[in-house]
Order: structure tokens, then sequence, then C-alpha cells
């Protein structure tokens, strides 16, 4: 039988015995957790400082072999391009033309003077005859500025607000698209600034483009274009299979009966391979 003092030594040894064994285990827990998650999230880390490339490689959203980040995976193999096309290069923080001074004729081009090795598709229409047009320009990211008169700018034809949407241009074409030369500054007015209202009515903004129809015009055109709020006219040329492109070019493509895309997309393989990306126009104009 134990004595009552003896007992208490030993309890209170056992109590200093076990408070140790849990200090002790408190300042091992310190250097190394015993939490499986904790480690378990230590060794992750472990393993991306040692292999950075393959972690991001399996990052969301990483590109991998076969991917075009800029319009989904392999998006340029439905259009029959070999490769994607290239992103283009930031645009310029100002415009490189020079704005237009109140009450100034404006400039004709058909070329944006830059060294950037890119070129501006332009459209005078046309691309309702081709639904599939705008989802070339959505799969593709394809920047492209459309010239419009008033029978394509009117409430049935769809196909230029999701074109609108989708970031394109929209810019005039006049509002019957008549031959310009010899109408008079006051029927040339009215053709411009009443295609003016029209687009901006329809898209919420006026046009600061104007190409007139077949590319004829006169100085009461560029008259009347200025007090319209135009900011330049812009011409286009289509280039063919052999023509050497220019940083700049303003492209118009042909325009025939048959789908869109199919010029289009031949004149994408001509850019491509000549080491030309297509960019925006009105960043640049």
């Amino acid at each position: 039988m134990t004595r009552p003092g003896v007992g208490a030594a030993v309890r209170r040894c056992g109590t200093r015995l076990i408070g140790c064994a849990l200090a002790a285990a408190l300042l091992t827990g310190c250097a190394q957790s015993v939490d499986p998650l904790e480690r378990m999230g230590r060794k992750a880390a472990q393993k991306v400082r040692s292999h950075p490339h393959r972690a991001a490689a399996r990052a969301p959203g990483a590109a991998g072999p076969g991917r075009d980040d800029r319009a989904g995976p392999a998006a340029h193999r439905r259009w029959g391009l070999a490769e994607p096309l290239d992103p283009p290069p930031a645009p310029p923080s100002r415009p490189v033309l020079p704005r237009r001074a109140p009450g100034a004729v404006p400039p004709v081009i058909e070329r944006v003077p830059t060294r950037d090795k890119v070129v501006f598709l332009t459209f005078d229409g046309g691309v309702e005859r081709d639904p599939r047009f705008p989802q070339l320009v959505r799969d593709l990211r394809l920047p492209v500025s459309v010239f419009l008169d008033g029978s394509a700018a009117g409430p049935g034809r769809g196909p230029y607000g999701t074109l609108r949407a989708l970031g394109a241009g929209v810019q005039n074409r006049t509002l019957t698209h008549p031959y310009l030369p010899g109408l008079g500054y006051v029927r040339q007015h009215a053709e411009i600034c009443g295609q003016q209202r029209r687009l901006a009515g329809r898209f919420g903004r006026a046009p600061r483009l104007l190409r007139p129809p077949s590319g004829d015009y006169d100085a009461s055109t560029l008259r009347a274009a200025g007090a319209c709020g135009i900011d330049a006219i812009v011409l286009g040329r289509d280039p063919s299979r052999t023509d050497r492109l220019r940083p700049g070019d303003i492209i118009l493509p042909p325009r025939g009966t048959g789908p869109l895309t199919t010029p289009t997309t031949r004149l994408l393989h001509h850019i491509q391979q000549q080491g030309f990306t297509v960019a925006r126009l009105e960043d640049y104009v």
C-alpha cells in the first residue's frame, strides 16, 4: 500500500513528464509540420520550383502543341491555313496620319505609312451573301473594316451587326452608291452625310472613313466629305498571288458571286507567305 505522500510525488512527476513531452512535440512540429495537407502543399511547391516549365504547361489556358490560344484549338486549320495568323504588333500610340484640321479636305490614301509588317483588310459589303464570313472573322480574330452603302446598312442586314460586335470597323460608302464625279457638291454632300447619319443611327457611331463607289471622286467629293466629318478617303488594291505586299497596304479582296470566305482565305495564304499579318485599319488612321 502506497503512502499518501509518495503517490502525490509520483503524480507530480508524471505531470511534469507529460508537459515536457508535449513541449518537445510542439517544438518538433515547428520544424516539420505533422499536418499531411501542409506537407503535400510543400512538396507540390518544391516540384514547381524544380520543373517550372512543366508546371506552366499544365496551367489552365497554357498553349500546347497544335493549340492556337488566339482563336481556340487549331481554328486556323478549319479555314485551310497551315498556321495561325501572327498577332499584329501593338498599335501606335497615336494615329499614323495626323488628324484633319477643321475645314481642311481629307487626304486620299491607299496605303498607311508604317514600317510594321502589317496589311489592312477592307470589304465593300458582300457579307450578306456568305453567312460563314462572320464565323471566319470570329475564329481567326481577323481585323477587318467594311465600307457600307445604304442598302447594306439596312435593318435586315444582320451580318454587319455581328461583325461590328466582333470589333470590325464600319465605314461609309455613300447612301445610294452613285458615280460621284460630276454630281456636284450639294448631291455629294447629301450622299455622304446621309449615310453618316444612317450608320450612326444603326451602329451608334458616325464613320471617320469614306470609300467612294468604284474609287471615283473629284474635288467636290473631298469638300463634301470634310464637311460631313470624314477624316480620310480610303482606296484599296486587289493583290494577286504574284504581287509583293508592302507594309501598310490597304487591301480590297476581289468581289465575285461566290462565297466571300474563299477569296479571303486565299488572300490570307498570300499574306502569310510574304511574312505579313493583318492589323486593324482604325488603329492606324
